[in-house]
């Protein structure tokens, strides 16, 4: 099975050199890098590398470079890469046997911050697994943060992934639709989990296909427009998806996540992103029908179940402590 590797990238040229790297030793029948207005050396590096390069001029987002790689992709299989992302030897090998063993329709791996990479230690710290989602439209990336344990090293199947570091059947995109490019970039992944839920399509969780992330290597975790941005698209998410759902959650949800953003700094940049995300929604067509939204609900609570029996073994951080105490779980 061929599989292209499409990475959407803006600036920051060394660490797509760092992945260009890594990507030699993976069996990928195509390299797409998409670059989004990048102001440095990055097309002559993706370029030298043999990378095909598709320049969009300008920084479209996240959603909208993921869109135009799968566009131009002749393989069966897609891997969607952030430019802060290093493999490990055979990741792609053993993310793609998963899948397709499980009959999954996307898989990702671990992955490991990057602070030692290429070192395997039992004080690795996680970055990032699979996803779930709150009730409160909020999603968490299972075991960011913690310690890796034999916890995180259990091959299962799962509902979302994040699109740090996955693979895709390209047939996926056909059936469930591309990236919805109103996000721009930040939690259209999200998005993109959800309708694959609601279509039936699930994922496989395989921990041996191993990442090493940067985290935030462009802009920065807490930065103004990551915070703005992240704060606009959950109201977007809201809209789109959790309409005629409970909303004590929804309310709980964002506003803990607005006191985050408030300890590091941020409040202006959180309130700028919900109005505009208010704005933005009002203008979002379409109803959701009574059986979509039972589906959503079903879905949505047996994942924020998950996240509270993954948080009670890995230790719940603020956020969700505060979020489960204010809905008494």
């Amino acid at each position: 099975m061929r599989t292209a590797a499409v990475i959407p990238h803006w600036n920051r040229a060394e660490l797509l050199r760092d992945l260009l790297e890594t990507l030699r030793g993976q069996d990928f029948g195509e390299i797409i890098v998409v670059d989004n207005g990048s102001t440095d050396q990055s097309v002559e590096i993706a370029r030298h590398a043999g990378a095909r390069v598709i320049e969009l001029g300008r920084n479209c987002g996240f959603a909208a470079a993921v869109n135009r790689g799968i566009e131009a992709a002749r393989s069966d299989w897609i891997a969607i890469l952030n430019n802060d992302v290093t493999l490990a030897a055979g990741w792609l090998e053993t993310l793609v046997g998963a899948a397709e063993q499980n009959r999954a329709w996307f898989a990702s791996g671990k992955i490991l911050k990057a602070s030692e990479p290429h070192r395997l230690t039992s004080v690795a710290i996680i970055d990032g697994t699979f996803d779930e989602i709150s009730r409160g439209a909020c999603a968490w990336r299972c075991g960011a943060g913690k310690m890796d344990s034999a916890l995180w090293n259990k091959s299962r199947p799962v509902r979302f992934v994040s699109m740090t570091a996955a693979v895709f059947r390209r047939g996926l995109f056909e059936q469930i639709g591309p990236l919805d490019e109103n996000f721009g970039s930040y939690l259209e992944d999200v998005d993109f989990g959800l309708r694959c839920a609601l279509g039936g399509k699930g994922g496989w969780y395989e921990p041996t296909a191993v990442a090493w992330h940067r985290g935030s290597a462009t802009l920065g975790a807490w930065n103004s427009d990551t915070v703005r941005a992240i704060a606009r698209n959950q109201v977007l998410l809201t809209r789109k998806h959790f309409r005629g759902q409970p909303r004590w959650p929804i309310v709980a949800g964002q506003l803990l996540w607005g006191v985050l953003a408030l300890r590091h700094g941020r409040s202006s940049a959180y309130i700028r992103g919900k109005l505009s995300g208010l704005r933005f929604a009002r203008a979002m067509s379409g109803e959701i029908d009574s059986e979509e939204r039972d589906r959503l609900r079903q879905i949505v609570e047996a994942s924020e179940q998950e996240i509270l029996r993954l948080g009670r073994e890995a230790g719940l951080d603020w956020y969700w402590r505060a979020y489960f105490w204010l809905l008494r779980r």
